[in-house]
């Protein structure tokens, strides 16, 4: 064994491992900066939440591995494995999903001796398509399938979700505005996938720097209330704030609908890009009517050019119905509180040989997806190409992707996943009608 000490914590790494030794230091020197710049932390004193050398040291992963890692040790166990990432069922009974999160799964393991073929980050999947590949020695990888999990379950969720939302929208903007829901630590995460998955922008201002995006925001409730009327909160905004940000007044703080439009319009006149609606379900009874009659109201007196944005609670089935009168989304709940997608990872080849759980394909595979129409199929490994049944050629779009601390994919922007995303969603938009 090879024992690599730090100030307040130790390496310890099998001689045989496959991990190149100036990885080894690389972490060993990080750690020491870590534990040097750490303040000592006191109860309530801190956030309730991981950080990154939690992760990349596998504190965050399930007792029974660090049990299992225990016995493998003792008893000189370290097959090759290759394990796979599937989901046999998706969220709300669908029928597809976007897959999420591989940037961070290949962080996690760029430090490990393991490869890995994946799907890019945004492919469309289906149900029992394996979505990555890892193949290494077990005891490389035991400690990471819980957060390597982790990682791409809730972002496949909100990416999905942000893609259903964006593919009823049209070409009406969506906005993830669903940032206060969630702990903050995960803010720019959600607003990250939201964005990839077809989201036009992001709330919060750390998850624009992420992807590289300007934070797109109108007013809250809080600055009406205090400047003591919606007119003068956007008057107020009108002057202060840069001229590049549209002028968007928020409607519903005091008055009814209807006046308030005509208020905020009356006094900006053409400045005035678009007014927001957030009103509250207590009131809002037959929203579309009361949008279509505010619209009457603004066009009637030749303001047909200011838009509607509407927030607060928005569903998918609600989209559809409001489309008519609306020019955009602020969707907060409903993206940011996407049911995960349930993926498992499992062991299906052993030192070469096909082995898995009951329930479970045995042996490594490739998934093809007809450029043509979009259908998929998935066929052992080893298995020729073949034609699609509407006659289009089959691609692999279960690749290498990463080899012992080597990328072999570029890794593309959040701005070019997104658009592979909507890309995909036109392209075989029939094959996703149904779910």
């Amino acid at each position: 064994m090879l024992r690599f000490t730090g100030l307040a914590f130790s390496v310890t790494v099998p001689e045989d491992s496959l991990l190149p030794p100036f990885l080894i230091l690389q972490l060993s020197v990080s750690m020491v900066k870590y534990v040097r710049k750490r303040p000592e932390k006191k109860e309530g004193d801190m956030f309730h939440t991981a950080d990154a050398r939690d992760i990349l040291s596998g504190k965050i992963t399930d007792v029974y591995f660090e049990r299992t890692m225990t016995i493998l040790k003792a008893k000189g166990v370290n097959p090759v494995v290759k394990a796979e990432f599937i989901a046999k069922t998706l969220p709300e009974g669908r029928s597809w999903s976007v897959f999420a999160g591989l940037e961070e799964v290949l962080y996690l393991v760029k430090h490990l001796p393991i490869k890995v073929r994946a799907m890019k980050e945004g492919t469309v999947f289906f149900p029992y398509e394996p979505v990555i590949e890892i193949e290494g020695r077990y005891q490389d990888l035991c400690v990471y399938e819980t957060a390597l999990l982790g990682l791409i379950c809730q972002a496949s969720g909100v990416a999905t979700k942000a893609a259903r939302f964006k593919r009823l929208a049209g070409e009406r903007p969506v906005i993830s505005f669903g940032a206060r829901r969630m702990h903050p630590v995960l803010a720019p995460m959600i607003e990250r996938n939201a964005y990839i998955g077809g989201c036009d922008g992001v709330s919060v201002v750390k998850s624009g720097e992420i992807i590289g995006e300007d934070p797109m925001g109108t007013m809250p409730h809080a600055l009406v209330i205090c400047m003591g009327s919606t007119v003068e909160a956007i008057r107020a905004y009108h002057e202060v704030l840069d001229p590049k940000l549209k002028r968007v007044a928020l409607i519903d703080t005091f008055l009814d609908e209807k006046f308030e439009v005509l208020n905020v319009a009356e006094s900006l006149g053409e400045s005035l890009f678009a007014v927001r609606f957030d009103t509250p379900g207590s009131r809002r009874g037959n929203f579309f009517r009361i949008l279509e009659e505010c619209r009457w109201e603004l066009n009637l007196r030749g303001f047909s050019g200011i838009k509607f944005y509407v927030s607060g609670g928005i569903r998918e089935e609600d989209v559809p119905v409001l489309n008519p009168v609306v020019d955009g989304y602020g969707i907060g709940t409903s993206i940011s509180n996407a049911p995960v997608v349930d993926y498992a990872m499992d062991i299906m080849e052993v030192e070469g040989k096909p082995l898995a759980k009951r329930g479970k394909w045995s042996g490594s595979k490739r998934v093809l997806r007809c450029q043509a129409c979009g259908t998929g199929m998935i066929v052992p490994l080893d298995a020729e190409q073949s034609i699609c049944e509407c006659g289009g050629s089959f691609i692999d779009v279960l690749i290498p992707m990463f080899d012992k601390g080597t990328y072999i994919e570029r890794m593309p922007s959040h701005r070019e996943i997104r658009e592979f995303v909507l890309k995909q969603l036109e392209t075989i938009g029939d094959r996703l009608s149904v779910g």
